[in-house]
């Protein structure tokens, strides 16, 4: 059984209404609506032709509006108000960084890169509200083509499909060993130095240890697998305790991950081996250009910060 249409008012008859209610005169609405009365008396008209009804009571002197023409103004004034508070909502979030933003960070980037940015970005952005997601890779693109999040914080390059991103910057990879590791007093370490057999990498899934390896030229995964961690942390706490070396990114080690261990931390010579930090969101959102601004942002931060740090 088809349902019947039913026909409804615009804003701007209602508007017209609320108007003539307001003055009881058609040709003061008009001035007020900055129409003219001609226009004004056909908008009433429409409107009582929609609602089949009579709203207005019209003679020689005044206007008198009827009782559910009374009612209709009424609750017409109501709505007008509240489209009203929807467009000020509008501006107020179309305004660069304001409003919510929901972003997805992976774990081997948010514990040591947002808690330096964040505040910082929340001093220069008041009206920005960022609520954070920490996942694994995979299922932040997840959530990110569901419309879970707006945005996700991950490295560089991996598969997401049809996205936009922005590359923030670049992370260098460090050697990380025990104090009294035969390489911990060099300076620097070549990458055919390094002994996959005792390098200590997060399990699979985690994409640091997919761009260490690339970026180190391990072609081999099996040689990495004996023993391997769930966390940076749990990989900086088995390297202390002598149980192998490790590659850890600049981000981590500038984020304190070192701290209360004895670790020596080695820079590679030649070409560094490095990820990269970038932020992707849904390829045609209509906020493209305030998430490239937010990236923008990042970028800026995390530069400063390294600049201190060095």
């Amino acid at each position: 059984m088809e349902k019947s249409i039913i026909r409804l008012p615009t804003l701007r008859q209602l508007g017209h209404l609320v108007t003539l209610a307001e003055a009881k005169h058609f040709g003061r609405a008009a001035v007020a609506s900055h129409v003219t009365q001609s226009t004004l008396s056909a908008s009433i008209k429409e409107l009582e032709d929609v609602l089949q009804a009579s709203l207005v009571d019209r003679t020689k002197r005044k206007v008198v509006l009827t009782p559910l023409g009374t009612d209709v103004a009424e609750r017409a004034r109501k709505l007008l108000d509240e489209a009203e508070e929807i467009s000020r909502l509008a501006q107020r979030e179309s305004a660069p960084l304001t409003g919510t933003v929901r972003m997805g960070v992976i774990p081997t980037i948010g514990p040591f890169l947002l808690p330096a940015v964040l505040p910082r970005l929340r001093r220069a952005y008041p009206k920005l509200r960022l609520y954070l997601t920490e996942d694994l890779s995979a299922r932040l693109v997840e959530q990110l083509h569901s419309g879970a999040i707006d945005v996700a914080l991950l490295a560089l390059p991996f598969d997401a499909g049809n996205v936009e991103e922005r590359v923030l910057f670049e992370d260098a990879f460090k050697l990380a060993t025990p104090h009294d590791h035969p390489l911990a007093q060099k300076k620097a370490v070549r990458i055919d130095q390094l002994n996959a057999e005792e390098l200590l990498l997060l399990k699979e899934g985690h994409c640091l240890r997919e761009h260490a390896m690339e970026a180190c030229r391990l072609s081999d995964p099996k040689r990495t697998e004996v023993i391997e961690a769930t966390s940076l942390h749990t990989l900086v706490q088995m390297v202390d305790n002598g149980l192998g070396t490790t590659l850890l990114p600049q981000i981590a080690i500038d984020g304190g991950i070192l701290r209360g261990t004895k670790l020596a931390v080695i820079p590679f010579a030649g070409e560094q081996p490095t990820r990269q930090i970038g932020l992707i969101w849904r390829r045609g959102t209509g906020r493209g250009a305030e998430f490239y601004l937010l990236g923008s942002e990042i970028a800026r931060l995390a530069l400063e910060r390294r600049q201190k740090a060095d």
